[in-house]
């Protein structure tokens, strides 16, 4: 899988890029990321990028001419993708189409933005949540590790993210380790039964009671089979 990262703050984003897993794959060839200055093309002597907003008000916005030069320069891509507050909501599901692309590249924004023209140039606006950053630049790592994560071989066990938050439309259960208690607090005594089916058993149950108690809204789309429908309706006569 191939990343270009086009940005004003390339500072911002490398150290990212330089720990963990991400750095790990990138060793092995399983990703390449490159981080493009879009000051690189700026115009003039003091290679400016942005002007003030037509009609007036306060802030200054990134031109498109500057942002398409750039755009052009990243070459084909599967998916031309801006950060923005205003895009599609960034799920599991966008997750793992763009996972399946060969290059996505992803347009970080600063200021006010960029000139609305340059939606024209892209092919997907992505948002990560209704709320407003300083830049895209942690959007921009938020769908690069979103969909890292699913390339083959950057996870060790691809087993591990069968089972995540939103892959059937529920949130994950919960997880437990060393020591068996802490605090007063005791790790299920299914867990340390040995006992698979009743381990499966009871994650399958915790995850649809914690998507019953933090985000009740994911269940009307959720993929559940019957004997999971009967546990709902059970944890939900619980309350």
């Amino acid at each position: 899988m191939r990343y270009t990262l086009l940005t004003l703050f390339p500072g911002l984003v490398r150290p990212w890029l330089e720990e963990s897993l991400i750095a790990k794959a990138r060793e092995r060839g399983l990703l390449e990321v490159e981080v493009v200055d879009l000051r690189a093309y700026g115009l003039g002597r003091h290679r400016a990028v942005d002007d003030t907003p037509y009609g007036g008000g306060a802030g200054m916005v990134i031109r498109a001419d500057v942002a398409v030069a750039a755009l052009e320069a990243a070459g084909p891509a599967d998916e031309v993708i801006l950060l923005s507050p205003a895009g599609e909501p960034f799920t599991q599901g966008v997750a793992e189409d763009l996972a399946k692309k060969g290059h996505l590249v992803l347009l970080c924004g600063r200021y006010e933005g960029f000139d609305a023209r340059v939606e024209a140039f892209v092919t997907r606006v992505l948002s990560i949540g209704d709320y407003v950053l300083m830049g895209g630049e942690v959007a921009a790592l938020a769908v690069l590790e979103a969909t890292a994560r699913l390339v083959p071989g950057v996870i060790g066990d691809p087993e591990s993210h069968r089972e995540d938050s939103f892959v059937r439309g529920l949130l994950d259960f919960p997880h437990y380790t060393r020591p068996p208690e802490f605090r007063g607090l005791r790790v299920p005594e299914v867990l340390l039964s040995g006992n698979h089916q009743e381990v499966l058993r009871f994650r399958r149950k915790e995850a649809l009671r914690r998507t019953l108690a933090f985000r009740p809204e994911l269940l009307r789309e959720a993929r559940i089979g019957a004997l999971e429908a009967a546990w709902l309706a059970e944890l939900d006569r619980e309350g």
